[in-house]
């Protein structure tokens, strides 16, 4: 029987962000309705606020959350009732070219639940990256889902759903960082302080961080950053250089989503070094760089979507290196809210107060 349930909508572009009655159907095939414990609020969802994403209003907000799986749909076997659960905006189909190549971080055809949840009034929702998660429960395809450990508090565990994810694997997985690589992150906020941490993760001897706010600098050298770099008082590209003994650094990871912070990590690493965007940019953007300059630098200039991650692999090693002390997952998060206050989150956001807000349901 379909369920009613709070949850926080982004009505049209712009337009303040409102908590509303919404209509939970029973899981069909394949899908599963998670009662949410908790949801960070990332800066992708103010995208949806914005009209950035697409104009698909309205939204059902909120993607970077954990809860516990309380129903599934016919023919699901990956996760069962009571099972606490991560949930994932990309549910790999397994069948796709990618998939049969032994890639399925890239699959091509992931997964959302078919069945659309409603307003009370029957208007169908767009669920934030198919999950959703500002509510009280939601209803995800299973494969969204990924169990970890319950011992987790919850806003530590949805980070990974998103943010943090998307930071770590932009090193350890896109720009395959090594020990003793030299590496450049240009902008610290929640997704860039992650890089920083998987920078230092995966050995790197020096993690240079850049942006404008000194609170964000402070931040990230307390996350494992060697060396910081406030770009408002000095040169990004002959700061990073004159750190990396003139050469620039092996990888730098754009985390700012901008063509001016793209170009200065293009010029930043050293020849046949790597670039990592992932910072998400908007639809009207455009980056222009000289084609001599792409030739003749060398080395791989890459897009890391979701830092690149195989959720099954990845959400359960994180969980495990946060729990042996080796990575502090709950140093990202700055406040717990209440669905209520997700228009102001998104205001300390812009202001840069925060890490992470996470709602604690």
């Amino acid at each position: 029987m379909p369920q009613h349930v709070q949850g926080v909508i982004a009505p049209g572009r712009n337009e303040p962000v409102r908590v509303e009655t919404i209509v939970i159907p029973d899981p069909g095939p394949g899908e599963a309705v998670v009662k949410i414990q908790a949801c960070g609020v990332c800066h992708t969802d103010l995208h949806y606020k914005q009209g950035a994403i697409n104009d698909e209003f309205p939204f059902l907000l909120g993607h970077e959350a954990a809860g516990i799986v309380e129903s599934v749909g016919e023919g699901v076997t990956d996760v069962t009732p009571g099972d606490f659960v991560i949930l994932n905006w990309r549910a790999v189909c397994g069948t796709c070219r990618a998939c049969l190549r032994g890639r399925p971080w890239y699959c091509f055809a992931t997964h959302n639940a078919k069945q659309r949840m409603t307003l009370l009034d029957g208007t169908e929702l767009s669920p934030a990256l198919g999950i959703g998660a500002f509510a009280e429960k939601t209803l995800v395809a299973a494969g969204q889902c990924t169990k970890v450990d319950p011992a987790v508090a919850p806003e530590v565990a949805g980070l990974l759903g998103c943010g943090v994810m998307a930071g770590i694997g932009a090193a350890l997985n896109t720009g395959n960082v090594g020990r003793g690589d030299t590496v450049a992150v240009i902008g610290c906020g929640g997704v860039g302080d992650a890089a920083v941490v998987g920078a230092r993760l995966a050995g790197a001897a020096k993690v240079i961080a850049v942006d404008i706010d000194d609170r964000k600098l402070a931040k990230a050298k307390e996350m494992g950053a060697t060396h910081t770099v406030n770009s408002r008082n000095a040169d990004a590209v002959e700061s990073i250089r004159e750190l990396t003994g003139g050469f620039g650094a092996d990888v730098v990871i754009e985390a700012v989503g901008r063509p001016e912070t793209y170009e200065q990590a293009f010029y930043a690493r050293d020849l046949a070094g790597t670039v990592v965007l992932v910072g998400v940019p908007s639809p009207e953007m455009k980056l222009e760089l000289p084609l001599l300059d792409v030739f003749g630098r060398g080395g791989s200039l890459k897009s890391s979507w979701y830092g690149d991650c195989l959720p099954s692999r990845d959400f359960p090693m994180l969980i495990d290196l946060h729990q042996q002390g080796r990575i502090d997952l709950a140093a990202f998060v700055t406040e717990t809210i209440g669905l209520g206050d997700v228009e102001k989150a998104f205001a300390r956001m812009h202001e840069g107060d925060v890490l992470r807000s996470v709602v604690v349901l």
